[in-house]
């Protein structure tokens, strides 16, 4: 059984994602360098699915499971986001 977002926001320094079963994930922007220096326009501009988000312009996605694992971006071993 997957867990699926609800709604998603994001502030200048922290990912939210509100989740169908009534939790709520706050994650910072850091752990995902792309969203850190993406503009607020991109930041917005996401897609919800039943197993995470994704952002099409900055070829970003992010799973339920990963965020209720404390995984960041996993895509670069060794990226300094900030």
């Amino acid at each position: 059984m997957s867990i699926s977002p609800k709604t998603v926001r994001l502030d200048d320094d922290c990912l939210w994602v509100d989740l169908e079963d009534g939790r709520t994930i706050g994650v910072p922007l850091a752990w995902f360098p792309r969203l850190l220096r993406a503009t607020p326009e991109q930041r917005l501009a996401f897609e919800l699915s039943r197993r995470g988000i994704h952002w099409e312009a900055l070829d970003e996605d992010i799973s339920v499971a990963a965020l209720l694992s404390g995984h960041g971006d996993m895509t670069r071993s060794a990226e300094v986001a900030a």
